[in-house]
């Protein structure tokens, strides 16, 4: 038998096996009913809010998420449509959410208050014993709230404005820059986030300086390097061959400086540029022949126009690429069609249209369709030009006697007595006509006198006209252009009317003239006459006059030559009308 001197040292038996399962035992049921607790709080919370939670002072504690969500609606609904009061200092504005791109996630605001199912412990512990006051979720569209603090800026802030330069003519006119002030973009989002659920929605914000975007050097610079190099000299901008000089003071006013990103630009205004050039070559596709004119009562070269096609915005370019450029250096060609007129400036110099040398006035009785009639025929004759060897048409120049052309009803000779017809009066301007040919010492091609003679006319030095078989015609048979001068002076009630006729030219003859005595002398005769255009007139006799012409060279005595008119005039019979 063996000897231990320690008991320890003795062999220990088998434990008891039905201890140990025993304690296992305990420490399952304690997991199956620690587990079971854990199940039943779980799905006694479910998904619901926390209990006590509020969101925006809104009671949400214990519902599901739909029905949080529905609760939140329902309890912001007055305050996410009310407006927000931007305040700057003692001004005030009042900002609409939706327009500033505010509004409320009302599913994320459940969701971070906590709503939803989860088998978290931190989830149940904050279920049953973690209710807190929250702020809703709120989302913001940036570049709705961009636009809105901007115009929150633009009523009470004050705008930065950038230095500036104007042309007045050749003068250039700077203006300073200006500090501003404006809300800054950081500030006032927070301001507007926070106001727009709070119990007070004003939103306060305090005004920062702002800088220009273009500085008084920038202004200088520009003024430098720009605007007195384009005000130094004309530029030049040739259409095909033909130049056409724009100085500083007339292109000017087609600049304007404007800002563009951030720095001062050259513009130019198309139209306004296209409306000087077309003064220098006349409107787009048509040629204009050079003419003379009267201008404050002196005959003047109108320059002639060649006709141009472009793009005005080409033009606009050209002058663009050359107005700040040195001298020598101002020239540019601008792409276009040219079209050059068939009487030139020079051609019309060599008129030598420089003085008056016939003028004749006539006299009329107070009519209404005399001024009428008489005045239309004036403006139309008025300004004629004829070249050397050109021939002047009364019926050409003044048209149809229609209404579309200015004309109204008059009396006429018919027949041998008086109608009325469209153009009545006219025959008046024809004989002063007339006698302005005859004293510039023109050529007589056809003209046809009345058939009897009306006193208030030079006799045997008058003219009728009818359209289209009777007219005054004569040719410019002198080496100078001729410009035709007519005027008329309406009469009234009191005044007779005026018509004068006045040729300009070089002079080439000194006119004198000699009335013959009336021979052949005749009765008038007595018609009565029961028709609705019978008109009543007291006759007389009829006659046959000689008039002559004779020419001389100015300054001379010598007839070179004569001419001799010949008139026939028939008796105006007596009209009684039944």
């Amino acid at each position: 038998m063996a000897d231990w001197e320690d008991p320890a040292d003795a062999p220990r038996g088998r434990p008891d096996r039905k201890g140990g399962w025993v304690v296992v035992l305990l420490v399952l049921g304690l997991l199956v009913l620690f587990g079971g607790a854990y199940a039943v709080a779980h799905f006694a919370a479910g998904d619901k809010v926390p209990r006590g939670t509020t969101v925006a002072g809104v009671e949400l504690g214990g519902l599901a998420p739909d029905d949080a969500v529905a609760a939140l609606q329902d309890g912001l609904a007055d305050l996410v449509d009310r407006p927000i009061t931007a305040q700057v200092g003692d001004q005030e504005t009042q900002v609409d959410p939706a327009k500033a791109g505010l509004s409320v996630d009302y599913d994320a605001s459940v969701a971070a208050a906590g709503g939803g199912a989860s088998w978290s412990p931190s989830r149940l512990w904050h279920y049953y014993t973690d209710g807190a006051d929250l702020d809703a979720v709120v989302e913001v569209d940036d570049g709705a709230m961009d636009k809105a603090l901007d115009q929150v800026t633009g009523q009470l802030g004050t705008p930065p404005r950038d230095a500036g330069v104007v042309f007045r003519g050749t003068r250039i006119r700077t203006t300073s820059a200006v500090e501003g002030e404006a809300i800054d973009p950081e500030t006032g989002r927070e301001a507007l986030v926070q106001a727009f659920l709070a119990d007070d929605p004003v939103a306060e914000m305090p005004l920062v300086e702002t800088d220009p975007d273009v500085s008084d050097d920038d202004a200088q610079q520009f003024v430098d390097t720009f605007a007195n190099p384009a005000v130094s000299g004309p530029v030049t901008l040739r259409f095909g061959k033909s130049p056409v000089v724009l100085r500083p003071a007339d292109y000017t006013g087609a600049l304007e400086v404007v800002v563009e990103d951030g720095a001062l630009t050259a513009r130019v205004d198309a139209k306004k540029l296209q409306a000087l050039v077309d003064e220098e070559v006349g409107e787009p596709g048509a040629p204009v022949d050079a003419t003379v004119a009267l201008v404050d009562g002196e005959p003047q070269v109108v320059p002639a126009k060649p006709g141009v096609t472009y793009d005005p915005d080409d033009v606009a370019t050209a002058l663009l690429s050359v107005v700040d450029q040195p001298a020598g250096k101002r020239t540019a060609a601008v792409k276009s069609t040219v079209a050059e007129p068939d009487f030139t400036t020079r051609d019309a110099r060599k008129l030598k249209i420089t003085e008056k040398v016939s003028s004749f006035t006539t006299y009329y009785p107070y009519a209404e369709y005399r001024n009428v009639n008489i005045g239309r025929a004036a403006q139309l004759v008025n300004g004629t030009v004829l070249k050397p060897g050109e021939v002047f048409s009364l019926n050409g120049v003044v048209g149809e006697r229609t209404r579309e052309n200015g004309f109204t009803e008059g009396f006429i000779i018919s027949n041998g007595i008086f109608k009325e017809d469209l153009g009545g009066g006219v025959s008046q301007m024809a004989t002063t006509t007339f006698n302005a040919m005859f004293f510039a010492g023109l050529e007589d091609i056809e003209h046809k006198p009345h058939s009897f003679y009306i006193d208030r006319y030079p006799v045997g030095r008058e003219a009728t006209v009818a359209w289209p078989t009777v007219d005054l015609k004569f040719k410019n048979d002198t080496p100078y252009g001729v410009l035709i001068e007519a005027h008329v002076t309406p009469s009234t009630p009191t005044a007779q009317g005026v018509v004068t006729v006045s040729m300009w030219s070089t002079k080439y003859w000194d006119i004198g003239t000699k009335t013959g005595e009336r021979y052949n002398l005749t009765s008038p005769a007595t018609r009565v006459l029961d028709t609705a255009d019978c008109y009543p007139n007291t006759g007389y006799g009829g006659f046959d006059i000689n008039v002559w012409r004779y020419f001389r060279k100015p300054g001379s005595t010598d007839v070179v030559r004569s001419e001799k008119f010949h008139t026939h005039y028939i008796p105006s019979d007596t009209v009684i009308c039944k």
